[in-house]
């Protein structure tokens, strides 16, 4: 059983999330991004094509390769993705800088064709998933990492709307990784200098036309 862990105290003085450690690239992350409320379609796409790479393994795997995610994934344009023909994931597959996992790959660029489709058709990417929470952020009060779940009923219900809508690698485990990493739930500690500055930024979002 996982010891729970509180907020950690580093030397500069700050208390973190246990999670990141002292990896200097990892703790600018959970500064810079992690928990911070996102609203931008190509970046919620970006980060959820990501996190379905992530499945099985850990984020700062996928965090140290993100630049040759981007390299290899046309910056994450969900257009260009879409249009990936059997070819172009070959070549993926023999890109050392990526995740070489075919399932995924496929996976991406299913995920590409259901993104365009909402884009066209309604209601738009980020308004899918923030309309799941009324457009508000919500405010978690953990103290310790035993606390966190892996999953919510809201994951699920997420989850559920992805897959119905195309999406692939989009279990509830993998979407509410999402959600903390987007904003749409504030899973930093209470303890964690970030809580408060996240849930500062958390106001509710008026949707996009």
């Amino acid at each position: 059983m996982k010891r729970p862990i509180d907020a950690v105290r580093h030397e500069d003085g700050h208390h973190r999330c246990p999670w990141p450690g002292t990896d200097p690239l990892y703790v600018a992350y959970h500064d810079e991004e992690w928990g911070v409320p996102e609203y931008d379609d190509r970046a919620l796409f970006e980060k959820l094509i990501l996190d379905g790479f992530q499945a099985g393994l850990s984020w700062i795997t996928i965090l140290r390769k993100r630049d040759n995610f981007r390299r290899a994934f046309s910056d994450f344009d969900p257009g260009k993705i879409a249009r990936y023909t059997p070819a172009k994931v070959e070549r993926l597959m023999q890109d050392a800088g990526i995740v070489r996992n075919r399932a995924k790959i496929e996976g991406a660029v299913l995920s590409a064709r259901a993104y365009l489709t909402i884009m066209d058709k309604g209601p738009g990417f980020s308004n899918l998933l923030w309309d799941h929470l009324d457009g508000t952020p919500r405010q978690n009060s953990f103290r310790t990492t035993k606390q966190v779940p892996a999953s919510t009923e809201l994951s699920v219900a997420v989850s559920k709307d992805l897959a119905a809508r195309g999406f692939k690698f989009v279990g509830p485990t993998i979407v509410y990784a999402f959600m903390q990493a987007v904003g749409m739930v504030n899973d930093h500690l209470v303890t964690c200098h970030r809580h408060a500055e996240c849930a500062a930024l958390g106001k509710k979002r008026k949707r996009k036309a």
